[in-house]
């Protein structure tokens, strides 16, 4: 029975109805809004987002629920590192208040935001570089310098790691190369926001 029409239902008659004209007839997006309206300011211990996702998986939907958005999924193993990367707290909190504005920036389904994302998704690489080195100031690269001499982390590890992070920065720190570049995708920020939440998780595992 619809829950319009159950117990109580009578007495909110013409909302339940609005809500039910919106829900069955508005775009399909209007569905994913809607809920992730009612988790993020009626579901304080996420019973509703779990139940959500156990359903969204039995459908086979292309979307999971993860830090109370609705997300495109991708492999299993990559969304279990980001679910990871979002839930610490502590000194990593500001890595993950970076890692959620990118992960918000890229889902949005009307207004995705892709070079936000990016700049996001860098930022917590950033962050992530402060704490480990235990220097506010810190770029990565002198973070891997740090965890290199005190032999937590190979040369040619390190050189790796610094050249992948020249390639996502210039002198300025933050901001990207390929922030120039005009038809960013969703393909682009996705890399970015899953190869940067790897590459904090293991900075986080040398500490």
């Amino acid at each position: 029975m619809p829950i319009n029409h159950g117990p109580g239902g009578i007495f909110f008659r013409d909302a339940w109805q609005w809500v039910r004209d919106r829900f069955f007839g508005d775009e399909w997006f209007y569905v994913y809004d809607f809920l992730e309206f009612i988790m993020c300011y009626f579901d304080g211990d996420g019973h509703f987002a779990a139940a959500a996702n156990a359903i969204l998986g039995r459908e086979l939907a292309a979307y999971r629920v993860m830090n109370r958005q609705f997300v495109q999924i991708t492999d299993g193993e990559e969304v279990a590192a980001l679910v990871s990367a979002l839930s610490d707290r502590g000194p990593f909190t500001g890595v993950s208040e970076h890692l959620s504005r990118a992960l918000s920036h890229l889902s949005h389904r009307t207004n995705p935001d892709y070079r936000n994302s990016i700049k996001e998704s860098i930022s917590a690489v950033e962050a992530a570089a402060k704490v480990v080195s235990g220097d506010d100031k810190a770029t990565l690269n002198k973070a891997l310098v740090v965890l290199e001499k005190q032999g937590k982390l190979h040369p040619c590890l390190k050189k790796g790691y610094s050249a992948l992070y020249e390639y996502t920065n210039d002198a300025d720190g933050i901001r990207h190369a390929l922030m120039d570049e005009p038809n960013l995708t969703a393909a682009d920020a996705k890399f970015f926001i899953l190869a940067c939440t790897s590459f904090v998780n293991y900075l986080k595992s040398l500490i």
